[in-house]
């Protein structure tokens, strides 16, 4: 798969991805073909520092104070685990802004695909329709890779379509947010970053990292820095969407404190 393209989308990203070579890592032979299709993979050393974002939703101030406090260059890259859109106020603003910089990818998330499969319409994103539509749905680097949902413990990769990687969450999935979650029981051998359940507090383990902090809900908007292996945050501004607090997992035994990080 090409990197996205749009205006100046993956400039920066030429000689940045890399083949199916043979390095450690996720192959596409691990994926089903369907998921194969939409899977990139970055060369991990090819850039300084790397980022990832949790789920935006259309909150484009949030992510502005956050990218404005990382201070990412263009040796930097900054990577999405989907859900750019639908809830907050800016979806459009937040898809010109991931598009537009030349060192920024998002995966695919849940609410990309309504989109996509016309499950939604949302006249107002229609401008930027052809590069929601071109977003991978892995996206891999180094050893690890970023997915929207999670990954269904219960069977191979290989047989996990995009729809099952974009939505797992609990295990069975009819647990919804009583859980047993599907990082409760991943051991990898790659680490995986995800989304799409909303966190108190991000999850950190050793195979799963959990970015969406609810700042559409009114939580915050959080990025992993993968080198530094530390997660900072920035507070949402106000309270765009209600959500019941049980459908915000609070789990102490695998989350972390976020670092808060204003701009100066």
């Amino acid at each position: 798969m090409v990197p996205p393209t749009g205006s100046g989308a993956g400039l920066a990203l030429e000689g940045r991805s890399r083949p199916d070579d043979g390095r450690p890592g996720l192959r596409d032979d691990d994926l089903a073909p369907e998921v194969a299709e939409r899977h990139l993979r970055l060369d991990v050393d090819a850039w300084e520092e790397i980022y990832v974002v949790g789920d935006v939703h259309g909150c484009r101030r949030e992510l502005e104070a956050l990218l404005s406090a990382l201070d990412p260059d263009e040796d930097d890259l900054v990577l999405f685990v989907g859900d750019l859109v639908r809830k907050g106020p800016d979806s459009r603003g937040v898809v010109e802004l991931v598009r537009d910089a030349p060192n920024t990818l998002s995966v695919r998330g849940n609410n990309e695909a309504k989109l996509v499969h016309d499950r939604v319409d949302l006249p107002e994103l229609d401008p930027v329709a052809d590069y929601i539509d071109s977003m991978p749905v892995v996206l891999s680097i180094g050893e690890s890779f970023l997915v929207h949902g999670g990954v269904d413990t219960r069977m191979p990769l290989a047989e996990q379509g995009a729809e099952r990687l974009l939505n797992t969450r609990a295990i069975p999935p009819e647990n919804g947010y009583d859980g047993p979650f599907w990082f409760d029981h991943w051991e990898g051998p790659q680490r995986v970053f995800f989304g799409h359940t909303p966190l108190e507090a991000p999850v950190v383990t050793e195979h799963a990292v959990g970015l969406d902090t609810g700042c559409v809900y009114g939580g915050s908007l959080t990025a992993y820095d993968y080198r530094a292996e530390e997660v900072v945050s920035v507070p949402a501004l106000e309270t765009y969407q209600s959500r019941p607090d049980r459908k915000v997992l609070d789990l102490p035994e695998v989350q972390v404190d976020p670092t808060p990080i204003l701009d100066e």
